[in-house]
């Protein structure tokens, strides 16, 4: 694949294990400055070791998305070290509340709503004076579960639709200044949550894993669970110039299973 990225700089916020390191190495693979941010800096290191050992082309800032001066920090630290920001790719988010609205404890709803919406859009927020400095692109990152709900994950879905929203305001408020808004929408990703759940659900049903992994792609035409990597190279053609005129948008990698 061609360097799809050469010179920009992004932003890579909630790095982890999974999703948020996959979106780094893909950057970096297509030629970005790669910058990374989350609250945990051994993950943090680790993935930059992983990245750039020398250092050259990465960087990265602990980060908590509700913090305002951390996540001022971190878009501080892109524009110092490498000059610009060219692309934010949002990853950061609160996935732990399950069940639905009946017996919910709503201050739980609303930490996952602070972490998934406000502290999204304040990282944003952050961002905005860089990128409109030569225009650039925000991606976030949304749920199927918001359309097509199949495990009862309610408040996540709810914080998830709730920024879809927020994105397709900010696509026409910051259109004028060259910033686009855009959201992947994964079902179903094959990456260490998932492969975790797979192997738990198959010591439960005492079935093999591929049992399990079929039953979750039944009603996927393509047969077969995305891969975080997937989801990841999606997420970099937003952030690339080949999306330059493609704001406002949803891409759903979910290998056929929902149409929209």
């Amino acid at each position: 694949m061609g360097q799809l990225l050469d010179s920009k700089t992004v932003i890579v916020s909630g790095v982890g294990t999974g999703l948020g390191r996959e979106i780094a190495l893909a950057a970096y693979r297509d030629g970005a400055n790669v910058v990374l941010g989350a609250r945990t800096e051994e993950n943090l290191r680790a993935v930059a070791n992983e990245i750039d050992p020398t250092g050259a082309r990465v960087a990265y800032v602990v980060t908590d998305i509700l913090d305002a001066a951390a996540c001022e920090t971190l878009v501080a630290t892109a524009a110092d070290k490498f000059g610009s920001v060219d692309g934010l790719i949002n990853v950061a988010a609160k996935e732990d509340v399950f069940g639905g609205l009946a017996g919910a404890d709503l201050n739980a709803w609303r930490a996952m709503l602070d972490a998934n919406v406000i502290g999204t859009l304040q990282l944003t927020q952050a961002a905005l004076p860089q990128l409109e400095r030569n225009g650039g692109s925000v991606v976030f990152i949304g749920t199927q579960a918001s359309y097509h709900p199949q495990i009862p994950q309610s408040a996540y879905a709810t914080s998830k639709g709730a920024l879809q929203a927020a994105m397709f305001s900010l696509a026409r408020e910051l259109g004028p200044k060259k910033i686009r808004f855009n959201m992947v929408i994964p079902t179903w990703m094959w990456g260490p949550n998932v492969e975790l759940y797979v192997g738990m659900m198959a010591k439960q049903r005492n079935v093999s894993e591929d049992d399990v992994k079929r039953s979750i792609s039944k009603n996927m035409p393509l047969g077969e669970i995305p891969e975080d990597g997937d989801v990841a190279n999606s997420a970099i053609f937003f952030a690339s110039d080949y999306a330059r005129m493609l704001t406002g948008q949803t891409l759903f990698v979910n290998g056929g299973e929902y149409f929209r």
